[in-house]
């Protein structure tokens, strides 16, 4: 199955962010590392102007005082951008990037009850700024199978994304996928309507999820090597298209190989690999 625009893959956790630009075949063809000194990255996105955003929110013990977003610049800058919740510390795999460019980080909790968080000013460079709680959201038990822990996977987020055209967005859990209708930038008002509830395909670790280029369907994979990445159909009441998606097309992460390197600036930009973007996470260890 091809992927006309790529994939972005990024290492979970390690001395520095790497992230790695794969084609249709899953060859890596670019890569860009920064040492950024990272706790725990959990999701990533790319904004309007091609910054890569990657949420630096993992907090599994619940004990960080703040959280950060971290940026790699198409001109190969970067930035660190400290977060402080209102209400103690949580666990996050979810980023969600408005089309206007607003962040939303949303908790992972145990009874499915999450948190939906933004920043209240303006984000500083270096400095830290707080957060908000402007939304709540709730996963159900689906009965899907799936996850390393059971049902209660049913109810963990574990990743999110907005779709290339601002018209959907999505969270996963282990399990399933919910996926809402986006009018601008207002998220807060999509995750207050009802959402499609799409099962999942089984996998170890389902942490990761996008939308495809062709807007009909989503890429979702699993964390750790090897792994697969596969398509799977929106269902039909949220999509417009006439022509379906193929369901279940498999792209393996299993044996990736670098082949021609090209700039990473130049791959950001013209391959528009901000129509889709996921991560695979590296079996790399997390900083205290």
């Amino acid at each position: 199955m091809a992927v006309d625009s790529g994939v972005l893959a990024m290492n979970d956790g390690g001395e520095e962010l790497a992230v790695h630009l794969l084609d249709a075949s899953c060859q890596v063809v670019d890569s860009h590392t920064a040492a950024l000194d990272p706790y725990d990255p959990e999701d990533m996105a790319v904004g309007p102007d091609g910054t890569v955003w990657l949420a630096d929110t993992g907090d599994n013990n619940g004990t960080r005082t703040t959280v950060a977003l971290l940026a790699l610049r198409p001109d190969g800058s970067t930035g660190i951008f400290r977060l402080t919740y209102p209400d103690g510390p949580h666990d996050a795999e979810a980023l969600l990037l408005a089309p206007d460019g607003t962040p939303y980080v949303v908790t992972k909790e145990v009874l499915g009850a999450s948190g939906v968080y933004s920043p209240t000013t303006a984000l500083v460079d270096g400095g830290t700024v707080a957060l908000a709680k402007v939304a709540g959201v709730s996963m159900t038990l689906t009965g899907t199978a799936g996850g390393p822990v059971g049902s209660v996977g049913q109810l963990l987020v574990t990743g999110g994304a907005v779709s290339a055209d601002g018209q959907r967005l999505a969270l996963r859990t282990y399990t399933d996928a919910y996926v809402w209708p986006l009018t601008g930038s207002d998220v807060v008002g999509a995750l207050s309507g009802e959402p499609s509830v799409i099962p999942l395909p089984t996998s170890p670790q389902g942490e990761a999820i996008t939308f495809a280029a062709d807007g009909q369907s989503l890429l979702v994979t699993s964390e750790g090597l090897p792994a697969d990445l596969t398509r799977v159909a929106l269902a039909p009441a949220t999509v417009e298209a006439t022509t379906p998606a193929p369901e279940g097309a498999v792209l393996s992460f299993s044996d990736l190989t670098r082949s021609g390197m090209s700039p990473w600036t130049s791959a950001l930009i013209a391959a528009g690999v901000a129509t889709v973007v996921v991560w695979i996470g590296g079996m790399l260890r997390r900083r205290p």
